[in-house]
């Protein structure tokens, strides 16, 4: 019996156009043969199946099922393929969790946690090789002093958004006086910013996911931006970005590197497949951790799709292992 399964896609933020094209990349490689895949457009306007250009139906949200020609069409499990709100915030985990439909993401708890940079650097940095950039978390209507941040931290800065990804909203602050425009603009995207030290290094991403009762640390990706740092331009404008997968690594770094990624996966109670993002730094090569995606980009230039290739299994196997983990 084939498991009819709901592929969600769109989301309520601008990184939507993305979630579409991760989608595409998905549907074309999921096993035909075990799944029956309905692809459902979730956005500002609704919830809603297209069978046909200009045709939409509405998602029943009450029990999540789908009336198709006279026929109600309940799912085995959702397939969240939503980057951003409100796929990768824990809202939809939530819901999900409270009808009994398993999905591939990470719980509602993980999901809503990993959204926060700043959280999240709170509860791993107690791992073994793990270091984080000195910070502080600054929130927009709170009593914070940027004449004592700057005293705090040593320049240059990375000015962040707490939450969401894309890195918009995102500037390095190589001038303190220039520190209070990148909050400005930071706050236009989220109510809580973050304020770290940079650290000079290599920019690695990896993927780690679990399947067949394992934890598989993927091939890392270096990450070599044109652009000063790894900007929303820079992750989305082909050629802007060299991406080396297997980024290159000693075999001692690479060892240190699983193990900690494991670790990180671990304690952050992670499922399905998840990125880390970290940095080498320069002169002692130890390991930064920069943050976690736990609804990687599947589109075909994205990094997971490099990584599963440059381990030699296809997509098809790929998602067919993190379907049965997650979805049973």
């Amino acid at each position: 019996m084939k498991k009819t399964i709901a592929l969600l896609t769109g989301g309520t933020t601008g990184e939507w156009v993305i979630s579409v094209k991760s989608a595409a990349t998905i549907a074309q490689n999921i096993d035909s043969n075990l799944y029956e895949v309905y692809k459902i457009m979730l956005n500002d306007k609704g919830w809603f199946y297209e069978p046909a250009d200009s045709v939409k139906i509405d998602i029943d949200k009450n029990d999540f099922s789908l009336t198709l020609e006279g026929r109600k069409i309940k799912f085995d499990g959702v397939f969240i393929a939503i980057h951003g709100s409100p796929g990768e915030d824990g809202k939809l985990q939530g819901y999900f969790d409270m009808l009994s439909i398993p999905y591939t993401t990470c719980d509602a708890l993980t999901s809503s946690i990993t959204m926060n940079k700043g959280y999240t650097k709170a509860i791993v940095s107690d791992i073994d090789n793990l270091f984080v950039a000195k910070s502080v978390q600054i929130f927009k209507d709170g009593n914070y002093s940027l004449a004592q941040i700057k005293q705090d931290l040593k320049l240059p800065y990375f000015v962040k958004p707490n939450s969401g990804g894309s890195s918009i909203g995102m500037s390095k602050v190589k001038h303190a006086n220039d520190l209070d425009a990148a909050v400005e603009k930071a706050f236009k995207e989220d109510t809580q910013v973050l304020i770290e030290e940079f650290v000079s290094g290599r920019e690695f991403s990896i993927g780690v996911y679990s399947a067949n009762g394992a934890i598989t640390v993927l091939p890392t990706t270096e990450v070599i931006p044109s652009n000063e740092f790894f900007d929303f331009e820079a992750k989305y404008t082909p050629g802007s970005t060299q991406e080396i997968t297997p980024g290159s690594m000693s075999d001692e770094e690479y060892q240190r590197v699983h193990q900690i990624i494991k670790d990180v996966y671990k304690k952050l109670n992670c499922r399905g497949v998840v990125r880390v993002d970290y940095f080498l730094e320069h002169e002692t090569n130890k390991f930064y951790f920069i943050e976690i995606n736990t609804i990687p980009g599947q589109t075909a230039t994205s990094f997971i799709p490099q990584q599963v290739a440059a381990m030699g299994i296809s997509l098809k196997e790929f998602y067919s292992g993190l379907m049965k983990e997650t979805l049973g």
